[in-house]
């Protein structure tokens, strides 16, 4: 059983910055691979970004890639989401996963956590 706590969002200008992070608990969160997903207002989630057991693989949905970046560290049971040059259609409620499914699919992760809300004004 794997628990997944986020923090670090907020409301940001566009433009801005912010870094989330998911902390886990469970002693086998270093065998997870570990994803970030997103659901904006009126919208289906979607997938944001993935990074396996050793961080050596790592994806990012198209509408992030080059202004986000995922990182994990294993010591500290916890995941990252380093968010640069925002937009306000990042505006999403932002959950970590845990799961060793397919790495974009949310049928692929087993654990959810509740969710930041991340806004960014125009």
């Amino acid at each position: 059983q794997v628990q997944l706590v986020e923090s670090g969002g907020g409301l940001v200008q566009a433009g801005g910055s912010l870094k989330l992070s998911c902390a886990a608990s469970g002693r086998t969160f270093s065998s997870y691979r570990m994803g970030w997903f997103r659901q904006a207002p009126g919208k289906e989630r979607e997938f944001v970004a993935a990074i396996n057991w050793s961080g050596r693989n790592i994806y990012y949905a198209g509408s992030v890639k080059g202004r986000f970046t995922i990182s994990r560290d294993n010591a500290k049971n916890t995941v990252y989401l380093q968010m640069n040059s925002l937009k306000p259609e990042d505006t999403a409620v932002y959950c970590c996963a845990a799961g060793n499914g397919g790495s974009d699919r949310e049928e692929g992760y087993d654990y959810w956590g509740q969710g930041t809300q991340v806004t960014v004004s125009s």
